[in-house]
């Protein structure tokens, strides 16, 4: 009688030093479970997270981290999946990391990315990822972060950080990458594009999409008229000028360009040694948010602060409780954990 041999992938996602060995060696399937790992919130994997992110964390940090934003009708996935393949056609490995929103109910991606980006998807030097957010900026930072980290151990030249685009979440992502572009289109309304204004404070690089057919002249003169606004805009990099480029996604016309600006916005940064300050800055970022992401999990859960939490909160709604009173007494309740 044949003993049943366990199933594989169940074995490896809860085993870090198989994981971490499939992914060093460029294996994609074990990528995609080291990333499932990473991002599951069941207890019994937290540890087994921990130790793989461990392993792979001194393999990690050679790719360019490229964040991209954009107005709605910008065209993101159309321009990351043309941006994607001409790094893949000049042998270049490509992962791409959707933060997507997700859904109040199910807390799953809604965001189709790889029904969106078909060619790239199929493209043996390409990783398409999309990562629920879970509804939390938080879990969006620490579950990305870790992502990357993978994502770089198994050897991806590039990393693009597509956002959701709706406002806090380009500060988030921002926080995790070296350059961050803006997609941009002509002839919005300023109820549309009244979004960008916060957002170009961050961009290092700017890009008007579709300059092709009958918009190719608005492109250019959009083109530049956002070069005299960032003339009064502090630049988000030291030592960098924040450019704009056009580029047509269908087309596929100066994406070259886009790389080839991206290409000396890192040999820049590398000499001036501003490349890894700014990664050194992101890594303490990185604990303090860990370290506030567990303070207020810890708060939230603690008996004390439970049992308590209902109540303050009726007296605090029905005005006979104010909120700075409120959180006295909550903080008052709670405790910090002593390990010895």
């Amino acid at each position: 009688m044949n003993t049943p041999t366990p199933q594989k992938s169940l074995v490896s996602r809860h085993d870090p030093d198989a994981l971490a060995e499939g992914v060093l060696a460029g294996n994609s399937a074990q990528l995609g479970r080291a990333i499932t790992l990473i991002e599951s919130n069941a207890k019994r994997d937290q540890e087994a997270s921990r130790r793989l992110v461990a392993k792979l964390l001194p393999h990690s940090g050679k790719a360019i981290r490229v964040g991209i934003t954009g107005v709605p009708g910008a065209g993101k996935s159309t321009f990351i999946e043309a941006f994607g393949m001409y790094l893949c056609k000049r042998g270049l490995k490509v992962a791409v990391l959707a933060i997507d929103p997700s859904s109040t109910i199910s807390k799953g991606s809604i965001m189709g990315d790889k029904t969106r980006m078909e060619e790239l998807s199929g493209q043996k030097n390409s990783f398409i990822r999309p990562s629920p957010s879970g509804g939390t900026l938080g879990g969006v930072a620490r579950k990305s972060r870790e992502t990357m980290i993978a994502c770089e151990a198994a050897g991806y030249d590039f990393l693009l950080i597509e956002t959701v685009g709706v406002g806090q979440s380009e500060t988030t992502v921002r926080s995790m990458v070296d350059i961050f572009l803006l997609l941009l289109i002509t002839g919005a309304g300023d109820d549309l594009q009244g979004i960008k204004r916060g957002i170009m404070e961050l961009a290092d690089l700017l890009i008007v999409t579709k300059d092709d057919g009958d918009n190719h002249q608005a492109a250019l003169t959009h083109q530049q008229e956002l070069k005299m606004v960032l003339h009064y805009l502090q630049s988000p990099t030291p030592g960098w000028k924040p450019q704009v480029l056009t580029c047509s996604a269908v087309e596929g016309t100066h994406i070259d360009s886009i790389e080839q600006t991206l290409e000396s916005f890192r040999v820049g940064q590398i000499e001036s040694g501003e490349w890894y300050q700014r990664r050194r800055r992101q890594s303490l970022q990185w604990v303090r948010s860990l370290v506030h992401e567990s303070l207020l999990e810890s708060f939230e859960t603690h008996p004390d602060v439970a049992a308590r939490l209902p109540i303050i909160e009726q007296k605090v709604s029905i005005d006979r409780m104010d909120p700075v009173s409120a959180a006295q007494q909550l903080l008052a309740a709670f405790s910090f954990p002593v390990e010895n």
